[in-house]
């Protein structure tokens, strides 16, 4: 038996992921466009009918009210995937409604001076008019971080071992959104479907009043804002690997971070009654359908705003079961979480040092957050319980997110554990091409601003 050839037993790692029929620059033809873009709006529906469902009736809220709230939704993500795909990261990236954020509104709506007020829909107003302040204070966070090219220098901390725990858990560390859910058969499709038909009307800013600020609110706002940043950071690699782009430079990622900080202030101006995220179930469409087209995207950003405008249109498919999104999001996540560990390829996974990164950020990235969850199910109430309610809402609202955990693990332990020593092992050769937006002729193709605006804003 002839002796097998060292390349017949592994694989060179590839800067870009081979096997799709389109990438971020290339396009179906329109009718193939206009389908797969109606699939990304569909998909989108889940998060933005789920949120408000949950919050709307806590908040002492009606279903009319609940209905507004969700074309509310659903209109703002419109506006926030045009402004990503245009002028922020440029990827095929859907802007959605973000679970990051449930735990500060959770406490704005249990807050005392709320709870006195006794009729339901003079509760709901004052509630999402400072839930509205909250977010706008907050989007201040990723605004500043991002166009300042903060967070790009905060990327020079990163490298592929760091961001394997980051983006796989962007995908295991949603598993109870997937076959959790799908075991269940909550209904909330017919009434959705009758309250949509009867409550259409095109959503527009402050449409619940003047908002109301509040330091302590801000403040726990101000984590989940911290939470999205680090899941979009995650979603935007896996992006860019599942849109056959290169990584995007640190630049341009802190250009989409400042974006997305703009979408976290229009949610707070119009009152969708959630922050901004990535949305991850989009981008793992990505990888399913193997079409990573941009323009596919902005179509879909189409449908968002025309059907939250036309509610009558939307309402049969806003009707669609949660358990039926749920069993989607079984392969969805998991093909997020697969790009995660698949930046394995570029380091040493012969080192120990690196076996042992990789390992507790996973294990403690699901871990700790899931006694956070299981804690909160028995006290009704997280771990952080102190008599500073902003300080409680922070930290819960931080540890509540696995790729928060991971990212603070892994990164912590890549900077400090024999770092100088092992920057091969870490990637960094790899890595480090990609880090400035002329370092690679590709970067120009995939994340150039359109309209020529580059002369205007030349990449740092």
């Amino acid at each position: 038996m002839a002796a097998i050839k060292p390349e017949e037993i592994s694989h060179p790692p590839m800067d870009q992921l081979q096997g799709l029929e389109y990438c971020i620059d290339s396009n179906p033809s329109w009718v193939e466009t206009i389908l797969l873009g109606f699939q990304h709006y569909i998909l989108a529906l889940g998060t933005a009918v789920m949120i408000p469902s949950f919050l709307v009736p806590m908040m002492g809220g009606s279903d009319d009210d609940k209905v507004r709230v969700v074309q509310t939704l659903l209109f703002v993500e419109g506006i926030n995937t045009l402004l990503q795909t245009l002028f922020g990261t440029r990827l095929p990236t859907v802007i959605g409604g973000s679970y990051a954020f449930m735990v500060p509104i959770v406490s704005i709506i249990r807050d005392p001076s709320f709870a006195v007020i006794e009729d339901p829909h003079l509760r709901f107003l004052s509630t999402m008019r400072a839930v509205q302040g909250a977010l706008i204070v907050a989007s201040s966070i990723q605004i500043i971080l991002g166009f300042s090219q903060l967070w790009a220098i905060c990327s020079r901390f990163f490298s592929p071992l760091g961001m394997v725990p980051v983006i796989a858990l962007v995908g295991f560390g949603l598993f109870d959104r997937g076959f959790l859910v799908v075991g269940t058969c909550v209904e909330i499709g017919i009434p959705m479907l009758i309250l949509f038909i009867a409550c259409s009307q095109i959503p527009y800013p402050l449409e619940w009043g003047a908002p109301t600020f509040d330091a302590g609110h801000a403040f726990g706002m101000m984590a989940a804002v911290l939470v999205s940043l680090v899941e979009s950071t995650g979603a935007y690699k896996a992006a860019s690997r599942l849109a056959s782009a290169t990584p995007p430079p640190a630049h341009v990622l802190s250009r989409g971070i400042g974006w997305q900080g703009i979408g976290i202030l229009l949610n707070g101006l119009f009152g969708t009654l959630t922050g901004s995220t990535v949305s991850v179930e989009n981008v793992g469409l990505l990888g399913s359908n193997r079409i990573g087209s941009r323009r596919v995207i902005q179509v879909s950003a189409g449908f968002m705003i025309f059907f939250s405008m036309l509610g009558k249109f939307g309402a049969l498919f806003a009707s669609i079961p949660f358990p039926i999104f749920a069993a989607v999001y079984c392969v969805l996540f998991g093909i997020v979480a697969s790009v995660g560990l698949s930046f394995l390829q570029f380091t040493n996974m012969n080192s120990m040092r690196n076996l042992f990164i990789v390992g507790v950020a996973l294990f403690l990235g699901l871990s700790i957050p899931e006694y956070f969850r299981e804690y909160t199910l028995r006290a009704l109430h997280g771990p952080a319980h102190t008599k500073a309610g902003w300080f409680n809402d922070f930290l819960n609202t931080i540890f509540y997110s696995s790729p928060t955990v991971a990212l603070i693990v892994a990164v912590f332990l890549d900077n400090t554990l024999d770092y100088k020593d092992s920057a091969k092992d870490r990637g960094m050769p790899w890595w480090a091409k990609f880090r400035t937006f002329k370092a690679d002729s590709r970067n120009e193709e995939f994340y150039s601003l359109p309209f020529n605006l580059n002369r205007f804003f030349p990449p740092s």
